[in-house]
């Protein structure tokens, strides 16, 4: 058994945080240089030079990559013979969150009622995810998602008899009705089975792997291969001013489901697909 202290925990997120959001992660930036090199549309590739010249002063600076340093979703994976001391775990994510967006100078962009729609002030509350795993560490992972991309994520029941066919429509249907609203070029996850809680997770999950990281199941890798070829043929392109970067990568994770169900989820994520992970 090992013993971790919250404030271990608190100070860890408040690092996480403000990393996250000043420094761009290496594989979306080298997405952005690959996609520079291939894109068609000279606006578009002016406009992917200028992110690649934002993620460079973002990280020279230690400042925000983007205006919206988005809600704070938390990805802890415990380990079972971990104890933690001193307090509660998940109020010590929280203060890592308040801390990190304090002293980070990270834009407050939560409010604490969704209708009465009162600032935190504080970046809380943060959405933890919380799965326990072997071992005697605790692997912890911010992703600030920005809201403009959040947005116009979706998710739909299809019938068992839709397949693969159906999933892509969905996925499409989705691209095209976001346009340029997500600010791409985008990461795209993509979640199929599960439940209705489910199927959104692991559509979010996704957008964790890294660019070039193909599914490993053969068949899904397929679908990742042919949904980002279609998606970079709508044209959309860099911040929807036209062009074929339209996405930068694609991601599929499945779930078991039930015999009558065929659930999916897309959660797009921004040029700004920002995350950090620290083991302790």
């Amino acid at each position: 058994m090992r013993t971790i202290h919250v404030d271990q925990i608190r100070d860890t997120v408040a690092i996480l945080c403000m990393e996250a959001c000043y420094y761009l992660p290496e594989d979306i930036v080298e997405g952005f240089r690959k996609a520079s090199a291939t894109e068609k549309s000279p606006l578009g590739k002016s406009i992917l030079d200028q992110l690649l010249e934002n993620a460079q002063l973002a990280a020279e600076e230690d400042r925000p990559y983007c205006h919206d340093t988005g809600l704070t979703v938390v990805y802890a994976k415990v380990g079972q013979d971990v104890h933690i001391e001193g307090g509660s775990f998940n109020d010590a994510i929280h203060d890592g969150i308040r801390k990190g967006y304090k002293d980070g100078y990270l834009r407050n962009s939560i409010v604490g009622d969704p209708l009465l729609r009162k600032n935190t002030n504080d970046n809380t509350p943060g959405v933890i995810h919380t799965e326990i795993v072997p071992g005697d560490q605790i692997k912890l992972t911010v992703l600030p998602k920005g809201g403009g991309s959040e947005n116009m994520s979706a998710m739909k029941f299809l019938l068992p008899g839709d397949g693969a066919a159906g999933v892509k429509k969905f996925v499409m249907d989705t691209i095209l009705a976001a346009g340029g609203r997500a600010c791409p070029p985008l990461v795209v996850g993509v979640g199929i089975g599960g439940s209705f809680d489910k199927v959104t997770e692991i559509a979010k999950e996704a957008i964790l792997r890294n660019v070039g990281e193909y599914h490993h199941e053969p068949h899904i890798a397929e679908l990742e291969k042919e949904l980002l070829e279609e998606i970079n043929k709508t044209g959309i392109g860099p911040q929807g001013l036209g062009g074929t970067s339209t996405a930068l990568w694609v991601a599929v994770e499945t779930y078991g489901c039930h015999i009558t169900a065929l659930p999916v989820a897309v959660n797009l994520q921004c040029h700004a697909a920002r995350k950090k992970s620290c083991v302790l």
